[in-house]
């Protein structure tokens, strides 16, 4: 069997069943967690914080503003890029129909993908020299958040490689590593991708309960 076979099979499976396996041990570990019953007398509904906890988190408080809208204007242009590309990148589209979901759907043109790389780049490159020369986000990031953001780094540029240069080596790689972000997933801060939500709305149920908005 070559490299290119193993990536492309049982590694690829691997990754997959890690990933998505890891994933919902997290979340279920989390979801699970126990908590102390809350006697107090509800001033406001407690599913009413949560949801609108998750709506004004995406937005930043007028009062920070100046002293975060670096991170805030990199964060979306990573974010959302990342999630363009993952999405609604031509190759991507086509793996999914191949290898996941049986069905595609329609994918940006090559202009677009180019915009949303080099923006989704900045933004990353602008996060993580935020968080090399920040004293106070130097402090509290851990090994994890460097290796998250440099294996993501690595997947998107050999990712743009290999459809610049149709170079199936370049493709090999490519997917290896994006397997190797696969495995790594669930066991990082990475994992926020899909605790977030619930991470937001159970500060905002907590104080929701107590007409507190946060």
């Amino acid at each position: 069997m070559s490299f290119a076979e193993f990536v492309d099979g049982p590694f690829w499976y691997f990754s997959a069943i890690v990933f998505a396996v890891g994933s919902l041990w997290r979340l279920i570990g989390m979801l699970t967690m126990g908590r102390h019953s809350d006697y107090s007398v509800p001033r406001a509904s407690g599913t009413s914080g949560a949801v609108a906890t998750n709506i004004r988190r995406f937005f930043p408080r007028r009062e920070f503003w100046s002293r975060i809208k670096l991170q805030v204007v990199a964060g979306y242009l990573f974010h959302v890029g990342l999630f363009a590309l993952l999405f609604f990148a031509a190759p991507h589209v086509e793996f999914y129909r191949e290898k996941v979901l049986g069905f595609g759907w329609p994918a940006m043109p090559e202009w677009a993908f180019v915009v949303t790389s080099e923006l989704a780049f900045f933004g990353l490159l602008l996060l993580i020299l935020h968080r090399l020369i920040s004293p106070v986000t130097r402090r509290i990031s851990a090994r994890g958040d460097y290796i998250g953001s440099i294996l993501i780094f690595v997947v998107m540029l050999t990712g743009c490689l290999a459809l610049a240069r149709s170079y199936e080596p370049l493709r090999v790689l490519h997917f290896f590593l994006a397997e190797l972000l696969l495995i790594y997933f669930p066991f990082s801060t990475l994992i926020h991708t899909f605790t977030f939500p619930f991470s937001r709305g159970f500060s905002g149920a907590h104080y929701g309960r107590r007409g507190v908005s946060v």
